[in-house]
């Protein structure tokens, strides 16, 4: 798998500097130390307040240092990826943040975090400072371990003991707080994919059709495979597991969290499978879905949930400085907005009679149904082969209607024959065409002439369509019809959309739909478009020729 990098030894360090380098708020800085000492941690920091310092392995971002500032991290301490940070860099960032409130650890249930991070408090600890340490285990895919995970949950518990610190709580009352939340809070991940590691040989254990659920965070084998299926099965099994560890009488904040490469469509497809799952008959405050403990790039997402009571609901719903929490967000049903109705005026008109009217409409709409095979033929050699169906399906859907015109009144039928070619035609050509008549019967609402009110529909489909004359497009033979017809007549009009259709087969170059994309093949060959709007204006001019 590719990955955008320099060195194996010098990505963690590049991405934290990249992070400061961006973060735009001047409140966060780092240990001197690199690459030895990791440590992100907050600038404007007064020693006053009880320190709250977590971290990890790389490879969880924007976890941890993307959670350092006012109402969360005093500071987050990285190893390399996936790899605990060592003793020396955790007991830097005591000392760099802790005054005489104390400083509070907060550590994933992983052997490696746990023996540097214990070492670096109990050093600390000797030297005299005050030193608490949570270790949280929230991971429920092993329900009979002994010691469970570390997971995405921790971080409601960084969101809690950051709010009693920032809000000036003593250490006694943030580390009991934090214990107490570590021990209410239960997660669980699924994955379609392993993650893979910049610089090491991948090799995605996964196979087409299945996927793994339990997994952790640092690409560790899932507890069980589970067969690909629908986002709301795969989310119904977990809420399942989840439910169980629940307390029914309770209410809980839930975390939908990114493992890493799930596209935001997907995640937000999750969030309302849970969200009309059981489990949501539980749920009062939601934070994401989003990327908060991710796996690197695995194609996964994990549900944490922590029982709220009115000392966590208030922490949670607390604002923070860091930019990538996302904040929590009580539950509410989707707002319906009513759809608008036709302002007075637009409804449908009753139909009436316009003989003249009706055979122009009815001898068009024949010959466009006579000419499928041809412009079918035409398109085959320029585009996709379906000009001549497209447009034989609309006018049949006109010719359908004719009875129900309000052909009386040329600007209603302008505009009721724009909304049944929007309707039947599909692809752009009925839209540009629906464009068309409803510009021009609005135009003609409002007194314009004939001529100048299909002129006016004519602006606005090349408006909206972006082709022009010179383009090989139906505009080639439309807008030369329209013109002679406003100054000269139905003959003047019906020759000059000929002779426009018959020069797009030396133009040697589309400039726009499908034709753009193909080259010497359009040699000699007449836009479908444009002939059919020439066989148009020749089947109306013959109507309204002398007899």
């Amino acid at each position: 798998m590719k990955h955008f990098f320099n060195r194996r030894d010098s990505i963690v360090t590049e991405a934290l500097d990249g992070f400061l380098a961006t973060a735009g708020s001047g409140t966060l800085a780092r240990l001197d130390g690199y690459p030895d000492i990791k440590v992100v941690l907050r600038a404007d920091w007064d020693k006053t307040k009880v320190a709250v310092v977590s971290g990890g392995g790389a490879g969880h971002e924007p976890s941890h240092a993307g959670f350092v500032g006012a109402g969360m991290l005093t500071a987050a301490v990285s190893g390399e990826i996936f790899a605990s940070p060592s003793v020396e860099a955790v007991l830097q960032a005591i000392r760099a943040t802790t005054g005489p409130a104390g400083c509070l650890l907060i550590v994933k249930n992983y052997t490696g975090d746990r023996l540097n991070f214990g070492l670096a408090a109990e050093r600390a600890r000797a030297e005299g400072f005050s030193v608490e340490m949570v270790i949280v285990g929230d991971d429920i895919a092993l329900p009979d371990i002994v010691q469970p995970r570390g997971v995405a949950g921790t971080l409601f518990v960084h969101k809690i003991a950051g709010h009693l610190s920032e809000t000036g709580h003593e250490l006694a009352s943030v580390a009991a707080a934090a214990r107490a939340a570590a021990t209410d809070i239960v997660s669980l991940g699924i994955s379609l994919s392993s993650c893979s590691i910049p610089g090491q040989p991948h090799e995605d254990r996964f196979g087409a059709d299945d996927g793994e659920l339990g997994l952790g965070i640092h690409g560790e084998p899932g507890v069980e495979r589970i067969a690909l299926q629908s986002a709301g099965k795969l989310v119904a099994v977990m809420a399942e597991r989840l439910s169980a560890r629940l307390d029914p009488a309770a209410h809980y904040a839930l975390l939908i969290n990114n493992l890493g490469s799930v596209p935001p469509l997907e995640m937000a497809l999750i969030a309302n499978a849970v969200l009309a799952s059981p489990l949501a008959k539980a749920v009062t405050l939601t934070i994401g879905p989003g990327h908060l403990m991710t796996a690197l790039n695995m194609n996964g997402f994990s549900l944490s949930l922590i029982k709220l009571d009115a000392e966590r609901d208030a922490a949670l719903l607390a604002p923070v400085g860091p930019h990538a929490w996302l904040p929590a967000k009580p539950v509410r049903p989707p707002v319906v907005v009513a759809i608008a109705k036709p302002a007075a005026g637009l409804t449908a008109k009753v139909a009436s009679r316009d003989a003249a009217t009706e055979r122009l409409i009815s001898a068009v709409c024949e010959k466009l149904i006579s000419l499928e095979e041809t412009l079918n033929g035409l398109d085959a050699r320029t585009g996709d082969g379906d000009t001549g169906s497209t447009v034989a399906t609309g006018a049949r859907s006109v010719l359908d209607r004719i009875g129900t015109l309000p052909l009386a009144d040329r600007a209603a039928t302008f505009a009721m024959i724009g909304d049944e070619l929007g309707t039947s035609m599909g692809g752009s050509s009925g839209v540009l065409l629906s464009i068309f008549f409803t510009a021009a019967s609005q135009s003609l609402g409002a007194g314009a002439p004939l001529g100048k009110a299909l002129l006016a529909g004519l602006e606005r489909m090349t408006f909206y369509g972006g082709a022009g004359v010179g383009d090989r497009t139906m505009v080639d033979a439309l807008e030369p019809a329209l013109k002679a017809l406003d100054a000269s007549g139905p003959e003047a009009a019906a020759a000059a959309a000929r002779h426009g259709a018959e020069a797009t087969a030396a133009m040697q170059k589309a400039k726009a739909g499908r034709s753009a994309y193909i080259g010497r093949q359009l040699d000699g060959v007449v836009d479908p478009g444009a002939f059919a709007v020439a066989e148009v204006f020749a089947t109306a001019a013959a109507l309204f020729a002398p007899a």
